[in-house]
């Protein structure tokens, strides 16, 4: 059903267009409203029919499903409008409120189920269950979960946390819905009411899918560390350009899926053609914006490559460096010789979970060093990753 779906109405695939991004973002939305307004409709009237409090709660939870991919259809609408001048990097940040908006009402929806679900707990009654509502349940709990992966195809798709957020909601809703199947069974085959404490699990669980999604989306619209393959590719592809040896202080600024600034420091040797230089650096921040959809800055910096005793040092600070800790590194090395000491310069980058004072770790970085060769005095720069 899915990809049928989408080969109905989504013909072109390449989802770096804009315009493609929003058409999948409407499917999503459109059918996310249709399912649930039907779901929301036939469950009131077999919760009212029935008295069952945890069945009017799972209709109602519907409608702020299908309010949710409302505010999810505005969301790609929004972030694909045009940049103007107060907005140069565009709207696409609009679609992560949009998330965090279907995030809130997750959450809502699980406090007020759990506030209500006392009240029945309090004063129970037994519902009035027969074959038709649990057939009517067991079909809502199926096709909640087929929502869940048709939302799901698409969030991976278009990597889209508003629709994420949407496919959280539906795998909750499934769950809900089956606590609430089940609480139906129990009364009709024992005759107990457990329609108030069935409610509470409900609420629990979205309550638990609501905060999780939220902080997933707050991560976002804080700032977070670029994805690790990314970084990786981006290394990759600019170490093939002529003279560049190496990148590093690579810092990637998210507006929105699609939409990444990036900025970084390419090594390039000190003796080289600085016009010809120039022209690569041009060309891979026009090629890195066609092949990843980028816009890029990129700084030059020139190195030594062709000292020997450079080279040599270079390597045995790197190699101090990660005895200290592995995950730390260098660059931007140089030696300048005063005569009666060689000083050392070279930016040292930590990661952020290091605990260590930055003036004890250089004291012990140039310790090391100096134990070397007492000649040599460091002067690190320490600096945290962005990446």
């Amino acid at each position: 059903m899915t990809k049928l779906l989408i080969k109905l109405f989504i013909k072109d695939k390449d989802v770096e267009k804009p315009e493609t991004r929003t058409k999948y973002g409407m499917l999503s939305s459109v059918t996310g409203i249709v399912v649930n307004i039907l779901l929301s409709a036939i469950k009131l009237i077999i919760g009212i029919f029935a008295n069952s409090i945890s069945i009017i709660s799972d209709a109602l939870n519907n409608v702020t499903d299908a309010g949710s991919s409302i505010v999810t259809m505005i969301g790609f609408k929004v972030s694909q409008k045009k940049v103007d001048k107060n907005h140069p990097w565009g709207h696409g940040r609009m679609e992560y409120i949009t998330a965090f908006i279907v995030d809130i009402l997750i959450v809502l929806v699980g406090v007020e189920l759990f506030r209500s679900s006392f009240d029945k707990i309090i004063h129970p009654t037994l519902p009035d269950i027969n074959n038709i509502t649990i057939t009517i349940l067991i079909i809502a709990v199926l096709t909640k979960l087929w929502l869940f992966i048709f939302y799901n195809k698409i969030a991976k798709t278009i990597d889209s946390t508003a629709i994420k957020g949407n496919a959280y909601d539906s795998i909750s809703d499934s769950v809900s819905t089956f606590v609430v199947l089940l609480s139906a069974v129990i009364a009709k085959i024992y005759g107990v009411s457990i329609d108030g404490y069935a409610s509470i699990l409900v609420s629990i669980f979205i309550l638990f899918t609501g905060f999780k999604a939220l902080r997933e989306t707050v991560d976002l619209l804080l700032g977070m560390k670029p994805d690790a393959e990314f970084v990786e590719k981006l290394e990759k592809f600019a170490k093939e350009y002529e003279m560049i040896s190496g990148i590093h202080d690579i810092m990637v600024h998210d507006y929105g899926p699609g939409r990444k600034i990036i900025s970084f420091h390419a090594e390039i040797p000190s003796d080289c053609d600085i016009c010809k230089a120039h022209d690569v650096i041009d060309k891979m921040e026009q090629d890195i914006y066609e092949k990843f959809n980028c816009i890029t800055t990129i700084h030059m910096d020139p190195i030594v490559t062709d000292d020997e005793e450079i080279n040599g040092m270079k390597k045995k600070v790197e190699e101090i460096v990660n005895e200290i800790n592995p995950k730390f590194s260098i660059h931007d090395f140089r030696m300048t010789d005063g005569g009666d000491r060689i000083n050392l310069i070279f930016d040292l980058v930590i990661t952020s979970d290091t605990n260590i004072e930055h003036e004890k770790l250089k004291n012990i970085v140039q310790q090391k060093i100096h134990g070397v060769n007492d000649k040599y005095y460091a002067v690190p720069k320490i600096e945290n990753s962005y990446v």
